[in-house]
């Protein structure tokens, strides 16, 4: 799977995000055309060395000077540009994500709300390149490590505040982005959290793969490590993660239903990750169990002495399993609406390394005592929480 991976080590800006797309393979001459013929200004494509570190540089000089803009008219501009219809839903949708989050932090509604710095030439020139530059690039997935948002206090058009501004951090909490502090300056805009918010998907770790290429994208901080962004087409031979595990298990033919039902808790509280107890008939047609626990290694030996104990066998087979491909599982909380009520419910996603979505599960518990209060059926509240699960995160 041909992947767009972002390394935001030194945060992400609009030009930074364009910048390392065209590092990575983004025509520049065709990136320069379509910023200049969709918003009025000048755009030049040079190098520049960051801490010894050789990164394309993207400098958008802006023809005259613009004021604030009101949402809809930056809307307006995209769809006037002429851009191709897959860059103008990408633009509209990166635009839309900011206005989002203006909109709760200043409790305004689109049609009232005005930008400040993204809603000057120079953001609407970023935002459009660098849409342009991921179609071109056209990757199968786009996945994003932890963004380092930098530290301190930035100024903005409603006076001092600290990093990071109230936008990025609503963007960031929308998108479920992973991200961390460090520096003493602003360094993830709105526009680059935006950006990043809406072509790529959270992982920890660089999954496995082979590197295509590589494009570094500077910014304009002077700070202590190289202020630029890494971004690598990579070739991926897992989309799945890997980890190793044992199973237990074990044949009893006289413990009680009891037992056998206070036997989950206990084995899953000393580091079992999965129990399950079988009816089988053993030797002389008496009826019994089969007892299977999946565990890591190093809790084997805990595990086993549990099960011994507690069903008094005398023996457990160990079968070692040297890989198990695993899903990446994440919790997050939605909001769903019953009878004129809100209620916040914790949902379990899982995904693959390149980001996708391979299921979402509504946690019981919370749904539990949703139905319990609301008088509707459990699984009558699982299926709306799930369903407005798929609606925000897929």
């Amino acid at each position: 799977m041909r992947s767009l991976i972002f390394e935001p080590f030194s945060g992400a800006a609009g030009d930074m995000i364009l910048a390392s797309l065209i590092g990575l393979g983004a025509d520049r001459e065709k990136v320069r055309e379509t910023i200049e013929s969709a918003v009025d200004v000048s755009v030049s494509v040079g190098s520049v060395n960051k801490r010894g570190i050789e990164a394309v540089d993207v400098k958008v000089h802006a023809t005259r000077e613009t004021h604030h803009r009101h949402y809809y008219e930056l809307v307006d501009v995209i769809k006037s540009a002429g851009l191709p219809a897959g860059v103008e839903q990408s633009a509209l949708g990166v635009f839309a994500i900011m206005g989002e989050a203006e909109s709760k932090i200043h409790g305004l509604p689109l049609e009232e709300l005005h930008f400040h710095e993204v809603g000057q030439n120079d953001a609407l020139a970023d935002v459009i390149g660098s849409c342009f530059a991921f179609h071109e690039i056209a990757a199968d997935a786009v996945l994003c490590t932890a963004v380092n948002v930098g530290g301190g206090k930035l100024k903005a058009a409603h006076g001092m505040m600290a990093v990071p501004a109230p936008a990025t951090l609503e963007i960031l909490k929308s998108s479920g982005l992973f991200f961390y502090g460090s520096g003493n300056r602003e360094l993830l805009t709105p526009t680059g959290a935006a950006l990043l918010a809406y072509f790529s998907k959270p992982v920890e770790n660089i999954p496995r793969g082979r590197v295509v290429s590589i494009g570094y994208g500077a910014g304009d901080a002077d700070t202590e490590d190289p202020n630029v962004l890494r971004s690598m087409l990579m070739d991926l031979r897992d989309t799945l993660s890997r980890d190793i595990i044992e199973v237990l298990e074990t044949n009893v033919d006289d413990v009680t239903g009891e037992v056998l039902g206070n036997l989950f808790d206990r084995l899953l509280s000393a580091g079992a990750r999965d129990v399950t107890i079988t009816p089988t008939t053993m030797k002389k047609g008496r009826t019994g169990h089969i007892i299977k626990v999946i565990t890591k290694p190093q809790d084997s030996d805990h595990v086993a002495r549990v099960l011994m104990k507690e069903t008094g066998t005398l023996g457990v087979r160990v079968i070692p399993t040297k890989h198990r491909y695993v899903a990446d599982r994440r919790i997050e909380k939605v909001d769903v609406s019953i009878r004129g009520e809100i209620f916040e419910v914790a949902v379990k996603i899982a995904q693959d390394r390149t980001g996708e979505i391979l299921h979402m599960s509504a946690e019981y518990e919370d749904c539990r005592k949703v139905a319990e209060k609301s008088r509707i059926p459990l699984k009558e509240v699982m299926r709306r929480v799930e369903e407005e699960a798929w609606e925000r995160f897929a």
